[in-house]
């Protein structure tokens, strides 16, 4: 959770504070055009430099390969590998295309901009070639398992032949995601420099979709947007917008999921149990259409989604959702996971922020965008390879993978990684249309801004200190407001001077706001009270996170390569932060002592553990609640010790050398990896089978699982003798639990194994199961 600050900006008190607002009430605030900034060293300067060398090394014509085979052109390179080489093919040279738009904009990379239009006078013929609009790379599993060219499902959609999942269509993975991220990265190569093919391309492609859905009836139109379809209604807008062409915008009014999008139009969070990535990107586009139409619903829906987000999905670094889906609100501390934070969520929720700001500017809303760029997306590169995570794990303990440039990734968060890291510059400084200027992010940087005839320099190493500085160090002389924002965090303890001289601001919607004649010279600085704090989860008071200023604090577990099998640190005492002092300010490093159980530890910026294992989350403890918990702990483990040695067989699933030595077959079935444990999931018609040693005497056979999962049924087999029939509904939610089966005598006597198979219910799944264990019954136990 992120504090009153950022809780309070709703519709309601943001309509409320522009009406009180008195001396700051900037009105068509835009960000200053990302081309006219420059980062100043920092490690946003080197995020964007080591996404540039990374952008280089990717060539084009691979990413191009199937938009030309398709199109019965020859490839010119070999395709890459992972999802390039899956039925999702493609959706990696839209993002490609915007990432070269945003480092041409950010450095001046003349390359960036020779690449894109190159990518474009590609795709201008593989669509010419074509004849029908339609340019693509996607592709489509049959049923005999051939992989062929993806257009060919848009023919059966048109003839109301849909099998949609939630991210499969007629056996093509989330096509109309990849189609939206085409669209974006050619209307942003058109954006910006003119292209006037690529705007072409996109027509041709928009006319082709519009067909499509013209031969759907309204109910088959939501069958195919049950399956992802990325921001594809944001496209269609910004065409509109582009073009005046009144069809396009027809086109993205009818891209509107019903089953997600008209709870939050009145205002109820239906959102648990949601894939989180695939609804943002909705939200996006319904803002564009506010934009356009005025219709109050769509600014409501995504005003009232971020809002829930930010303050009842979130975790303490920005990011949100678990195994990415949103859970039930306001309950973090039972989500703390290897599986937290993909990037492409929080990618897009920046998104969203910066164009709910446009509507009200408020500095809540950027008090979030901070955390979660900082925390966050800095925490997704690493700097030494270039490579990109999926997930943030905030597990205690838990390693991040990053992706490589080789054939083993290209997976979504590399797409919005290479992208997000092309673009620090693009949210620092904004104006409004009266002139004034405000500085949202304490980034160093060198920018020029047209409307004063002015250049600046932000001088700062924010937030590792307190102070930054802005200098004019040219402006045409004029009295103009500058509204410096004041984190909720910082609230009445910022410090603003003027030329060096103590200031009187005015404070006001989470600004200092400084108005005065400005001349060349002129300096203005803030400086904000980096203090330790304590941040609960939201809905556990007890399970805790430090922060100093915006930047999470992680406790250093150590290099990656070793494993971290240690239980997980607790914080014990009435006075936590007493306990820490600095051990290298300059590097936000803070040693603590006599408060970390089992063992004092170092804190360190969570966004830089990019090798290293992490303890994020804490669970708070007093003394006396402490000794009570170490005895649970003891109590748990002998309870365990004790199965164990009334073990006859143990089946870890999900690995791979138990599951070949307890003879595993399955379909549909796939290995899971979840809060640290192994396991195994099967599909809707699917099954798993294995077997297990027995011996003769009353046997329980246990399994177990997670206490969270969605509503689901399975039954489970014994040599083809259903001994139990298990539904999980988030019956314990927060933990592991087992479940025992006595077996009857009949069943294991004089056999030396047993075949245990798992079965899902029709149209539900089974498990995942993390272990299934044969163990013998305690003396005189009932069976």
């Amino acid at each position: 959770m992120f504090g009153a600050a950022v809780l309070a900006v709703t519709a309601q008190t943001g309509i409320a504070r522009a009406a009180a607002a008195g001396a700051f009430a900037p009105k068509g605030v835009k960000p200053l055009p990302l081309a006219s900034v420059r980062l100043r060293p920092s490690d946003y300067a080197t995020a964007v430099e080591v996404n540039r060398k990374y952008l280089h090394r990717l060539s084009p014509d691979r990413l191009l390969h199937n938009f030309r085979k398709y199109a019965g052109l020859e490839p010119k390179a070999p395709i890459y590998g992972g999802w390039e080489s899956d039925t999702i093919a493609g959706h990696t040279l839209g993002h490609y295309l915007t990432a070269l738009v945003l480092t041409w904009q950010q450095t001046g990379d003349v390359e960036m901009r020779r690449r894109a239009d190159y990518i474009v006078d590609e795709l201008a013929e593989a669509q010419a070639k074509r004849g029908t609009g339609y340019v693509g790379a996607l592709g489509r599993k049959r049923k005999d398992g051939t992989v062929v060219d993806g257009e060919e499902i848009f023919g059966e959609v048109m003839k109301g032949e849909i099998k949609s999942g939630g991210f499969d269509l007629n056996g093509s993975w989330s096509p109309l995601y990849t189609v939206h991220k085409l669209f974006a990265g050619l209307l942003d190569v058109h954006g910006g420099w003119g292209n006037k093919k690529a705007l072409s391309v996109v027509e041709g492609l928009g006319g082709y979709f519009e067909r499509v859905f013209a031969a759907l009836t309204p109910a088959q139109t939501q069958e195919v947007l049950g399956c992802e379809y990325g921001g594809l209604n944001e496209s269609y807008a910004e065409m509109h917008q582009r073009t005046g062409n009144p069809r396009w915008l027809k086109m993205a009014e009818t891209l509107y999921d019903t089953r997600v999008l008209d709870p939050l139009s009145n205002r109820e969070d239906k959102l648990a149990n949601f894939h989180a990535n695939t609804q943002v990107p909705k939200l996006i586009g319904l803002a564009r259409i506010y934009d356009i139409t005025g219709d109050e619903k769509r600014r409501t829906a995504a005003t009232f989604f971020w809002e829930r987000v930010t303050g009842h999905h979130s975790f303490v670094i920005g990011g949100n959702a678990d195994r990415e889906y949103f859970f039930t609100p306001d309950t973090v501390a039972d989500h703390i996971t290897e599986q937290t934070c993909e990037h492409c969520n929080t990618y897009n929720m920046l998104k969203l922020t910066r164009h709910l700001y446009g509507w009200q500017p408020d500095g809540a809303l950027f008090d979030y965008y901070e955390r979660a760029h900082l925390n966050h997306v800095m925490s997704a590169q690493d700097p030494a390879t270039g490579g990109f995570t999926y997930m943030t794990p905030l597990m205690t303990g838990s390693e991040r993978g990053y992706s490589t440039v080789d054939d083993d990734a290209f997976w979504c968060c590399v797409g919005s990684g290479m992208e997000v890291h092309a673009k620090h510059g693009e949210s620092i400084f904004w104006e409004d249309d009266a002139g004034g200027l405000i500085v949202n992010l304490y980034i160093p940087a060198d920018v020029t801004w047209a409307k004063r005839n002015a250049a600046l320099t932000l001088e700062t190493n924010y937030p590792f200190a307190p102070e930054s500085t802005l200098t004019f160090t040219k402006v045409k002389a004029g009295r103009f407001p500058v509204a410096l924002r004041v984190p909720g965090w910082a609230a009445g303890k910022a410090v603003v001077t003027v030329n060096g001289q103590p200031a009187q601001p005015v404070f006001e919607r989470g600004y200092a706001v400084v108005d005065r004649r400005w001349k060349a010279g002129d300096t203005v600085s803030i400086t904000l009270p980096l203090e330790l704090r304590i941040e609960s989860a939201p809905g556990d008071a007890n399970t805790i996170a430090v922060l100093s200023g915006p930047m999470v604090l992680a406790a250093d577990l150590g290099p990656k390569d070793v494993k971290w099998e240690q239980a997980d640190p607790a914080l014990v005492g009435a006075d936590l932060l007493a306990a820490f002092s600095p051990a290298d300010a300059a590097k936000g490093i803070f040693n603590t002592r006599g408060v970390v159980r089992p063992a004092d530890l170092q804190f360190v910026p969570f966004y830089r553990q990019y090798n290293r294992r992490s303890a994020t989350y804490f669970k708070r403890f007093s003394e006396s609640a402490w000794a009570a918990e170490e005895k649970a702990f003891l109590a748990e483990q002998a309870r365990l010790k004790d199965i164990a040695a009334r073990s006859v067989d143990v089946m870890f699933l999900g690995e791979m050398q138990p599951e070949r030595d307890h003879n595993l077959t399955s379909e549909i079935s796939y290995p899971v990896t979840y809060r640290g444990r192994q396991g195994r999931d099967v599909r809707s018609g699917g099954f798993v089978e294995f077997t297990l040693k027995t011996k003769d005497g009353p046997l329980i056979l246990q399994a177990t699982y997670w206490g969270g999962e969605r509503k689901r049924g399975f039954d489970i087999l014994v040599d083809n003798v259903k001994v139990a029939t298990q539904t999980l509904d988030n019956d314990k939610p927060g933990k592991f639990f087992d479940v025992e089966y006595p077996l009857a005598e009949a069943l294991t006597k004089g056999k030396k194994s047993v075949q245990v198979r798992i079965v899902p219910h029709d149209r539900s799944t089974a498990g995942p199961i993390f272990g299934v264990r044969l163990f013998t019954a305690k003396t005189g136990a009932a069976i």
